[in-house]
């Protein structure tokens, strides 16, 4: 593998190489990340014909905003601890025309990013087909890394989710049930009081589809998970302490916090489908709290952090 293309596959075996919980098991003080979500190379085209099931053959304007945030965050100081995009990375469904050339051009605008920001991928519905199948899942982990995998950040634990199998796993059961049995485990470990294991701060999910909107009991809709799966989820996040949970998808912002759980709803780098701006989240990450804001890309390009975030992050 060249070296080049290291910094898209570290997540493999259900970690991430250097976020590891011997590495950064330790509380160190405040600290901050970036949650960007659906780059989705060729959508903003296929929205604009009204052919979103077509793979979108035009992507240069995704290109051109993905490269913006990426030169955002490199100008960031202090540097984010890692930049996390949370799915549908490219809009051509798996097997389907432009796919290759859109994965190709997202890799070569993220290779911008500075070497000390890791890169975090999650996967979306677009990166592994509305009803994955285990030969999509391999391919997408080819690409990109492991479609499910913890690490740690300065005392956090952090859980990426395929959130597609919690969607429409009708094609592939078995990966389901191993998620389940290690996201349950996973939880297990977080909400457990051994003294042999370190504690984590704070633990944060990632995953592509929001677990609701804005309420935990409203409707089903494309752009949620199922009221029987979220609440589920939602009943074993808050019983392991989860702070948050972060999501792409909705193109918009939204969330909201019930139960001391906050879901967070960031919008589109690529395409906006509401009245929101192409942009990136800045979560910082305090010893009680997770703080976060949207910013359009101009924005952070412009003013960088605000001063009462860098405020927290001197604390």
């Amino acid at each position: 593998m060249a070296e080049s293309e290291n910094i898209f596959l570290k997540a493999k075996h259900r970690t991430f190489s250097g976020l590891t919980e011997d590495a950064e098991h330790k509380w160190t003080g405040p600290f901050f990340f970036i949650q960007a979500a659906d780059p989705q190379l060729g959508l903003m085209k296929a929205w604009r014909d009204g052919d979103c099931d077509g793979g979108g053959e035009e992507w240069a304007e995704e290109v051109e905003l993905t490269k913006q945030a990426v030169e955002a965050v490199n100008q960031l100081r202090p540097r984010p601890r890692f930049m996390v995009l949370c799915g549908d990375l490219v809009h051509a469904m798996p097997g389907t025309p432009f796919r290759e050339g859109q994965e190709k051009d997202l890799k070569a605008a993220l290779k911008g990013t500075d070497p000390s920001i890791p890169l975090v991928f999650v996967s979306g519905n677009h990166d592994l087909g509305n009803t994955p199948t285990p030969s999509t899942v391999e391919q997408y982990c080819r690409e990109w890394g492991d479609d499910y995998f913890s690490f740690w950040v300065g005392g956090v634990l952090c859980l990426v989710l395929n959130s597609q199998l919690f969607f429409d796993a009708s094609a592939c059961p078995e990966l389901r049930e191993a998620q389940e049995a290690w996201l349950e485990a996973q939880l297990s470990r977080a909400s457990s009081s051994s003294s042999t294991e370190p504690k984590p701060k704070h633990v944060l999910i990632f995953q592509h589809i929001p677990l609701y909107l804005k309420s935990p009991d409203e409707e089903d809709d494309y752009f949620n998970l199922r009221r029987t799966v979220r609440q589920n989820l939602l009943d074993r996040f808050k019983k392991a302490g989860v702070k948050a949970v972060f999501s792409g998808h909705y193109h918009r912002n939204a969330g909201g916090c019930h139960g001391g759980l906050d879901m967070v709803v960031s919008s589109a780098i690529g395409c906006q489908l509401g009245e929101d701006t192409h942009g990136v989240r800045v979560v910082v990450v305090t010893a009680d709290n997770v703080i976060h804001r949207y910013y359009s890309l101009e924005q952070l390009r412009a003013r960088g952090l605000d001063e009462d975030l860098k405020k927290l992050l001197q604390a």
